[in-house]
């Protein structure tokens, strides 16, 4: 329980930032959808964009003249900063103690490495699922004061419940790496790279459909924003397999930290 309170407080600070980017960034976001809504010369405008520009900037074919369509256009821009957010958290809540040169301090703690892993863990799931409630909340809030009548917070809902297996595959997708590599820097340079390669893959298929198979290492497009606006849900197998990776991801990082030799 200390571990899991000390890692809290540790993180406390960087909790907060983020929580504030994320809603400014949401603000900022809902204010600029006037512009799509109000109809006449920007709607052609809209209409005479290309579609692989679209698709690039996360338009798609969504409508983005009503709130559903905009909403899940600047999804994009929710999820890509959560996703980065939470493979940072799950790589250096790992890495840190090496890198602090506090390994020893917590070594000579009553306390198994299980335990340890555990609680570090447990601390970046509380951060995480602050983000998303923080970002949810803000969202919720925001759209309801553009919707003009339009309720769509069930639609919310379950982006956001997509969002929330996303950042947990992250999640652990970065604590894995930080485990199995030693130097913090260089396993925190290959989680973002990771993580940017499976973004890219995302655009590239959003570009075509001939390469759709590629899309099974991207978590980006697991879930189709599409079908929830469209009110099909998340997909099962896309659910199952995110649950499958998140449970092999935390399994292995716990066998290689147990085996690791700290420095």
């Amino acid at each position: 329980m200390n571990i899991f309170i000390r890692e809290l407080k540790a993180n406390r600070k960087a909790l907060i930032i983020w929580s504030i980017c994320m809603v400014l960034g949401v603000m900022s976001g809902m204010a600029k959808y006037t512009a799509y809504s109000s109809g006449g010369a920007s709607s052609q405008i809209f209409d005479k964009i290309p579609y692989s520009l679209k698709a690039l900037i996360g338009m798609g074919s969504f409508d983005v003249t009503k709130i559903s369509g905009f909403f899940a256009m600047l999804f994009l821009y929710i999820e890509l900063p959560a996703a980065i957010h939470a493979v940072l958290l799950g790589n250096g809540i790992i890495a840190k103690e090496e890198r602090d040169k506090t390994t020893e301090f917590l070594m000579v703690k009553p306390v198994s490495r299980t335990v340890i892993i555990t609680s570090k863990l447990l601390a970046s799931l509380v951060n995480i699922v602050i983000i998303n409630l923080v970002t949810l909340v803000s969202c919720i809030l925001m759209v309801g004061a553009y919707d003009n009548g339009e309720d769509i917070t069930g639609e919310i809902m379950i982006f956001f419940l997509s969002l929330f297996i996303v950042q947990l595959i992250f999640l652990s997708l970065g604590a894995l790496l930080s485990s199995l590599i030693k130097k913090s820097k260089a396993s925190g340079s290959i989680a973002t790279g990771i993580l940017f390669g499976s973004f890219i893959i995302a655009k590239i298929t959003d570009l075509t459909d001939r390469v759709n198979i590629i899309n099974v290492f991207s978590p980006f497009k697991y879930f189709s924003y599409a079908d929830i606006v469209n009110g099909k849900g998340l997909s099962v197998f896309a659910t199952v397999l995110s649950i499958i990776l998140i449970a092999v991801f935390f399994a292995l990082t716990y066998f290689f930290y147990s085996k690791r030799d700290l420095t």
